[in-house]
C-alpha cells in the first residue's frame, strides 16, 4: 500500500469515527486497535519532530528510523500479543514563569512510546473532538490562546458582567485520577485492548534522580497524550457539568472560557459568582482536584459601574491582563496588555540567556538569537490594544542585552550612540499585531 492511499484511508476512517461521535453523543466505539498498524505507526514518525529531547533509553528519532521498517514491525508484533509496556518517563524540572526557583515537572518519553502516544492521541481526538464544547480552547485543533482571549473578551463587551471568576486548578496534571480518568474513557470506548494500553501508559514509573516514582495519579506533561487525556478530563468534570447544571441554576447569565487548567467564569451578578465558586469547590473535590487559592479570586468587573466611574479591577489569562478603557468615541471598552507579572518574568529570562550567552558565541549570532526571541514575543503579545506592552518589553530587552555585550571584555564594546548605529544596520523586530482581537 502507498503512503498516499494509506493517509486517504486513514483520514476517511478518523473522520467517519468523528462522524459516528458527532451524530451519536451515546456512541461507544469497540473496535479502535486495528488502527494502530505499521502504517499508522509510520505516519506518526513522520510527524514527530527530532529535535525533541531523548527519553530514558537515549533513542532519538535518527537512530530509530535506521531501522525503522524491523523495528516498527516489532512494535506491532508486542501490542498484538499484548506485551508492549511503555518505558519509564525521565522527569526533567523547568522553571515557572513568574515564580522565580520554582519549577514544573516535565516527563520525556522513549521514542518509541512517542510513537503509540501519537497514533494513540489521533484516535482519541477523532472520538472526543466532536463532543469538545465551544467554552475549551487548550490544546485543539484550530484552536488556540488567542481564540481564546478575542471570545472572552468580546462576550465582556456584549454582555452584562458583574463579576469575574479567576480560577486555576491545583497541580492539575498532576492530580488527575487515573481510575476516574479510565472510567470516563470507557463510557465512549469499549476496546478492552486500547484501554488496557492507555492504562499502562498512565501507570508507566516516571524517573526522578534515580528513583522510580509509581502513582495513581497524574498524566505526565511533555507525554503526547496528556493534553488530549486532560482536556477529557476537564470536559467530563467542569466543561460538561457547567454547561448542563450551573447555567440552569443560576439567576443571570454565566459563561466558562477554559484553557486546560486555567479558566475564566462570567457572572451576570456578584450573587451568582458566590454561588457558583462553591459549587465549582465540591464539584473539584468530587473528583480529587482542587482550586489554586493563590491563583482564584473574584474580581468587580462591571462595564455600567465603569462607565459610572466606579473603579474596576482586572484579571489576568492567558498572559494578558484585561481591563476597561474607553474607545475614542469616549464609551466603556475591555482592553487587553502584557501581564505585568509576565512580562518581568520574562526579562529575567532574558536577563540570564543574555548573561550565559554573551562570550559564547560571535556578536552577530548572539544580536540574531535575542532578535528571535524578541519577534516569538512580538508574535504571541502583538494584540489589538498592546502597541504600549510590547514597546516597553523591547525597549527594556534591549537596555539588557546592551548591557551585557558590554561586559564581553573588560573594554566596552558599544556606546549607546554606537549601538544605535549597529541596530539601525542590523534592525530589531518591527512591532506589529498579529493578532486582531475585533
Amino acid at each position: 500500500m502507498k503512503a498516499t492511499d494509506f493517509q486517504e484511508t486513514t483520514e476517511t476512517k478518523l473522520k467517519r469515527i468523528a462522524w459516528l461521535s458527532a451524530s451519536d453523543e451515546q456512541k461507544v466505539f469497540n473496535n479502535l486497535m486495528h488502527l494502530v498498524n505499521e502504517e499508522s505507526l509510520t505516519a506518526s514518525f513522520d510527524a514527530l519532530d527530532r529535535k525533541k529531547a531523548v527519553g530514558i533509553d537515549g533513542v532519538d528519532k535518527d537512530e530509530y528510523g535506521k531501522q525503522l521498517e524491523a523495528n516498527l514491525k516489532t512494535l506491532v508484533n508486542k501490542l498484538k500479543s499484548m506485551s508492549y509496556r511503555p518505558g519509564s518517563i525521565r522527569r526533567v524540572l523547568i522553571p515557572k514563569e513568574g515564580k522565580p526557583g520554582a519549577t514544573r515537572p516535565l516527563g520525556i518519553s522513549n521514542f518509541e512510546d512517542k510513537l503509540f502516544q501519537k497514533v494513540m492521541q489521533t484516535i482519541l481526538e477523532s472520538i472526543y473532538e466532536p463532543l469538545f464544547l465551544d467554552c475549551s480552547f487548550g490544546f485543539r485543533p484550530g484552536r488556540g490562546c488567542h481564540d481564546a482571549v478575542r471570545k472572552l473578551r468580546q462576550y465582556t463587551l456584549d454582555n452584562d458582567v458583574e463579576t469575574i471568576i479567576d480560577l486555576d486548578l491545583a497541580k492539575y496534571f498532576e492530580t488527575i485520577d487515573h481510575k476516574m480518568l479510565i472510567n470516563i474513557l470507557e463510557e465512549k470506548i469499549s476496546d478492552k485492548r486500547v484501554i488496557r494500553y492507555i492504562t499502562r501508559m498512565l501507570k508507566a514509573g516516571i524517573l526522578s534522580k534515580g528513583e522510580l516514582i509509581l502513582s495513581d495519579e497524574g498524566t505526565a506533561q511533555g507525554n503526547i497524550c496528556s493534553p488530549t487525556l486532560s482536556n477529557i478530563f476537564a470536559h467530563h468534570v467542569i466543561d460538561k457539568w457547567f454547561e448542563e447544571t450551573v447555567k440552569r441554576h443560576c439567576r443571570g447569565k454565566v459563561e466558562l472560557f477554559r484553557y486546560c487548567d486555567d479558566a475564566v467564569i462570567c457572572c451576570q451578578y456578584a450573587s451568582d459568582a458566590v454561588r457558583v465558586k462553591k459549587a465549582l469547590i465540591g464539584r473539584l473535590e468530587k473528583y480529587k482536584l482542587k482550586l489554586s487559592e493563590e491563583k482564584t479570586k473574584m474580581v468587580s468587573f462591571s462595564k455600567f459601574k465603569f462607565a459610572q466611574g466606579n473603579k474596576q479591577e482586572s484579571f489576568d489569562f492567558l498572559g494578558f491582563t484585561f481591563y476597561w478603557g474607553y474607545s475614542r468615541n469616549n464609551k466603556p471598552l475591555p482592553k487587553v496588555k502584557s501581564s505585568g507579572k509576565r512580562m518581568r518574568s520574562k526579562l529575567k529570562i532574558v536577563n540570564g540567556w543574555a548573561k550565559a550567552v554573551r562570550n559564547k558565541y560571535r556578536l552577530q549570532e548572539v544580536w540574531e538569537r535575542f532578535c528571535t526571541k524578541v519577534e516569538g514575543h512580538i508574535r504571541y503579545y502583538g494584540v489589538s490594544f498592546n502597541m504600549c506592552g510590547l514597546k516597553r518589553f523591547i525597549y527594556s530587552a534591549i537596555s539588557i542585552i546592551f548591557k551585557w555585550l558590554n561586559r564581553r571584555s573588560q573594554k566596552r564594546s558599544f556606546t549607546w550612540e554606537k549601538f544605535l548605529q549597529f541596530m539601525q544596520e542590523f534592525p530589531p523586530p518591527k512591532m506589529r499585531i498579529w493578532h486582531s482581537l475585533f
